[in-house]
């Protein structure tokens, strides 16, 4: 299973900050576990959901030079009120340091009344395939080409095509 956590970039500011939409349906197949009688969303997806927001402003920021995106460490996670479905969840990360192959970031979920639903500090690392030799390279063009294609239908920029 495949989560893909944020449904629209609202607005993002190369090197600096990104807002994102995460949309909770009910037909989310986590729900049905999580729990059946009190569905919510988990807290480590609605951290996910953060880390994949700053991932992007990453990617966005440096020209997708970093294709693949990993957490690295996570600090001083606050969780704050349940995410129920039907709701939207607002992502704001900010990029508060850059250095090379890491960059770390703040991030803060809040639900559609504003009330928070996570806050936290986390460090993503990024590395490339292309000097594993040819098939590394030949993966890297694929994976960016779905990543741009992926970050296009994101933030609108492929209306009308």
């Amino acid at each position: 299973m495949r989560f893909h956590l944020i449904d629209r970039v609202e607005a993002w500011e190369p090197g600096k900050s990104l807002r994102a939409s995460k949309f909770l349906a009910l037909g989310e197949e986590y729900l049905a576990d999580h729990f059946p009688r009190f569905p919510i969303m988990p807290g480590v997806l609605m951290l996910q959901a953060c880390v994949e927001a700053a991932a992007w402003l990453w990617r966005a920021t440096t020209d997708f030079g970093h294709p693949v995106v990993v957490l690295r460490e996570v600090k001083q996670v606050k969780y704050g009120t349940f995410m129920q479905p039907g709701r939207r969840m607002d992502v704001a990360v900010e990029l508060a340091k850059s250095d090379g192959g890491t960059a770390a970031f703040k991030a803060k979920g809040t639900n559609d009344a504003g009330e928070q639903t996570v806050a936290a500090q986390f460090t993503l690392r990024g590395y490339g395939l292309a000097a594993r030799g040819p098939a590394g390279a030949a993966a890297e063009a694929k994976l960016l080409e779905h990543l741009r294609a992926h970050w296009g239908l994101l933030t609108g920029a492929l209306k009308g095509g």
